[in-house]
């Protein structure tokens, strides 16, 4: 079976990167931008500076703000219904995961209009049309929803999360500037960079890995293993690195999928609105020693490009534990949660929420296969 990788058209790495926005915008002929981010953004000047750049270069947008963490299928209608309005032929989405999955779905369902409930894009939607432009600009070093084809939207009613995986929806351009992601606080930096770190560790181990996106998971647990401490204490030149290591690992798990702790935490941020950078980070260091034994050589790979002590020697039981130690304790410390009691899960709900998990299109991808009484197990784990 032949493996493909979907990248983004283009991208900008660096400090300065978002000055190409302007150009890239006239070089590609587009006349009315709307831009796609939240009113926390707006109101900390951090979108802003891409607005600026805009109004500099006399480009006619619009801004709809009104994302919201963990957005869902409502906030995505009216998304869509301000696009149309405004009549653009570009979205510029700027913020974390939610504004760039928001914007990912809007403009499938601008292209795709015979999807406009939303729902049926959940899984891998027959969409027949590219989404409506998007360049996106990150500014979490964490999530890499602008180099993915996923996208997570939240069904509220039925209190769950669903991923929508469409080759279709790639941003066209990303702009990945560290100058963007300096504002984030220490706990948005470390739930973040912990989920890039997941989505290395699960794209190195998920059952679709293979040599290519090995490669890049593995560069991508090297950069992050080094930096994410630094990142989380503010120095900036660990924020840039950060802001590259969490890229790669979007470059290889969006052409291979996750596991298990993605399945486990999408339902988790569904019920109890837990951010999702922290439900998985709150999971990893278990999952990580539940799957270890199916791993091959994969966990003895990670020992070593975080360059602990005999990981060329010591016996493969023994470095999958060192393994799973390391991860564990740069959770720790960058103030990860050790308990999903302390995110408010309550012990009744394990049984629903891990039919969930079960179910969720993450799981399959696991190294391990597992039942629903095995995740009530894990989940009573954790509290």
């Amino acid at each position: 079976m032949a493996n493909r990788m979907i990248l983004n058209e283009t991208s900008y790495h660096g400090k300065g990167a978002i000055e190409a926005i302007p150009t890239e915008v006239k070089a590609r002929g587009f006349k009315k931008i709307v831009v796609v981010t939240d009113k926390d953004l707006i109101k900390f000047e951090v979108a802003t500076k891409v607005t600026k750049l805009l109004d500099e270069a006399r480009v006619d947008y619009v801004v709809y703000d009104g994302i919201v963490p963990n957005p869902t299928i409502e906030n995505v209608k009216d998304g869509v219904a301000f696009v149309k309005a405004a009549d653009a032929d570009v979205i510029i989405a700027i913020g974390g995961g939610s504004p760039i999955d928001t914007a990912k779905a809007i403009g499938i369902i601008v292209a795709n209009p015979e999807f406009s409930d939303v729902i049926s894009l959940e899984g891998v939607a027959d969409t027949k049309n590219s989404s409506l432009p998007i360049l996106a600009v990150p500014t979490t070093s964490g999530t890499a929803a602008e180099v993915t084809i996923n996208y997570v939207i939240t069904d509220k009613a039925n209190l769950r999360k669903f991923v929508c995986v469409d080759p279709h929806d790639i941003p066209l351009v990303a702009f990945i500037d560290s100058d963007m992601m300096m504002g984030m606080p220490k706990g948005l930096c470390a739930s973040t960079g912990m989920d890039a770190m997941t989505h290395a560790i699960e794209g190195l181990i998920t059952k679709g890995a293979w040599e290519m996106s090995d490669m890049l998971h593995l560069k991508a647990i090297e950069i992050i293993g080094r930096s994410l401490r630094s990142s989380v204490a503010g120095e900036p030149k660990d924020r840039e690195e950060m802001a590259l290591g969490q890229y790669i690992a979007g470059m290889g798990f969006s052409n291979v999928g996750l596991g298990l702790v993605h399945g486990m935490a999408h339902p988790l941020s569904a019920w109890y609105n837990i951010p999702h950078g922290v439900a998985c980070a709150a999971l990893l260091p278990t999952i990580m020693k539940y799957n270890k034994d199916y791993t091959g050589e994969k966990y003895r790979e990670i020992a070593k490009v975080l360059k602990l002590d005999d990981a060329d020697t010591l016996s493969i039981e023994e470095v999958r534990d060192v393994a799973c130690v390391a991860i564990d304790q740069l959770s720790k410390d960058v103030g990860i949660p050790a308990t999903i009691s302390e995110l408010g899960v309550k012990a009744e709900d394990l049984p629903k929420i891990a039919e969930d998990a079960f179910k969720d299109v993450c799981t399959p991808g696991n190294p391990r296969d597992t039942t629903i009484e095995e995740i009530i197990k894990l989940y009573q784990s954790l509290m």
